[in-house]
């Protein structure tokens, strides 16, 4: 007959596997197998084709399913309470609605949280453009003492002990050997996926929609260059914000201060004249990223639109672009009517993607209720 003991001791090994077999039963993630294989990028062919993608970090199926387990995972942050989906949140095309964020040490950032999007075309990373991969920019936010606040060491031990990771490590690198490199890579492996195209602007341009009237003069307003000599007016949008992305990879200082509070890429080059400028924006989905600007201080797209329109300080870094633009002959500032700032923020609400805010690939597999365990394919 057994001893006390030796039944305490067969309770205790029966306890433990039923708490091995909840926790893992506790990865609620849909119905299949993980998929494997190359990831297929699917895009408009007006994106072009001039991606960012690193020879040693090709995207594939399973690394985008572990990056996107990654990106929604609160163990990368000291606290376990945040993760980079809480600054980045789908619904908020991948922002927060703050001006600034605040991370675990209840902190607030310096400066705004930056729309995700489109980051597949993208060579510059952050508002000073201090990063030039994605598998970089991941780093950062990670280890930021003001944001997740965990060296990537802890990070990398949490992981080992937590169900399914050590296996979902092994399906996508070979082995279940869990590195800060494979972090970074696996997460941004699933930021390049984040394609925004299909806004009513999408559609127009594949001759699925028709514009109407108010949307027609936004587009207009947003493209042309003012010429007042000539009668044409426009609100030269297009300068920073052209082609079918809604950016180019550009860095302005677009008048918002006239001695510039945050000196913006000139810490990184050291030039004077590039004093208070930051990188453009893309303005897609540009109705749900408020507030706008690098400190999040214009709360609404018509604060923005009367910036521009006038409000432009004038400073020694200022664009040149900004300078001596008017709708006005001899006009020192934009003015634009206000009924033309109505059609060009008809024309922005066209950028909002629906179905980007809304794709079930993009968003938190931890907030699957259904109760299920992942599959794994051997390779």
């Amino acid at each position: 007959m057994p001893c006390l003991s030796q039944i305490s001791g067969k309770m205790g090994m029966i306890l433990l596997l039923l708490v091995a077999v909840t926790a893992i039963s506790a990865w609620n993630y849909g119905h299949e197998p993980v998929p494997i294989g190359p990831y297929p990028l699917n895009y408009p062919a007006n994106f072009g084709n001039r991606i960012n993608t690193p020879d040693n970090n090709p995207t594939t199926q399973q690394g985008v399913y572990l990056g996107r387990m990654l990106f929604y995972e609160k163990r990368l942050s000291a606290d376990n309470t945040i993760s980079c989906g809480s600054c980045h949140q789908q619904q908020k095309a991948f922002t927060d609605g703050r001006a600034f964020s605040e991370g675990v040490d209840h902190v607030a950032t310096s400066r705004n949280s930056m729309a995700l999007v489109n980051l597949l075309w993208t060579r510059k990373f952050f508002w000073d453009g201090r990063s030039a991969s994605l598998e970089d920019q991941a780093n950062i936010p990670l280890t930021n003492e003001h944001e997740m606040g965990q060296s990537l060491a802890i990070s990398v031990q949490k992981l080992k002990q937590s169900a399914p990771y050590p296996a979902l490590f092994k399906l996508v690198y070979g082995d279940q050997n869990i590195t800060a490199n494979r972090i970074v890579k696996a997460i941004a492996q699933f930021e390049r996926t984040l394609i925004s195209a299909d806004s009513k602007y999408d559609q127009y341009l594949r001759h699925a929609y028709q514009l109407t009237p108010q949307e027609l003069r936004g587009m207009e307003l947003f493209n042309q260059r003012p010429q007042p000599e000539k009668g044409i007016r426009g609100a030269n949008c297009a300068h920073c914000h052209g082609g079918v992305k809604m950016y180019q990879e550009l860095f302005h200082n677009n008048g918002l201060d006239s001695i510039p509070r945050d000196r913006g890429i000139e810490v990184l080059t050291g030039q004077p004249s590039d004093r208070g400028r930051f990188k453009v924006p893309t303005l897609r989905n540009i109705a749900l990223t408020a507030p706008y600007m690098h400190d999040g201080r214009f709360k609404t797209l018509e604060e923005v639109i009367d910036h521009y329109s006038d409000h432009v300080l004038q400073s020694a870094s200022l664009s040149a672009f900004l300078i001596g633009e008017s709708n006005e002959l001899g006009g020192k500032t934009l003015k634009l009517l206000p009924g033309e700032k109505k059609d060009i923020i008809a024309f922005l609400n066209m950028l909002t993607d629906s179905t980007f805010i809304s794709d079930p690939r993009f968003a938190d597999p931890h907030l699957i209720t259904s109760n299920r365990k992942i599959k794994l394919k051997s390779k």
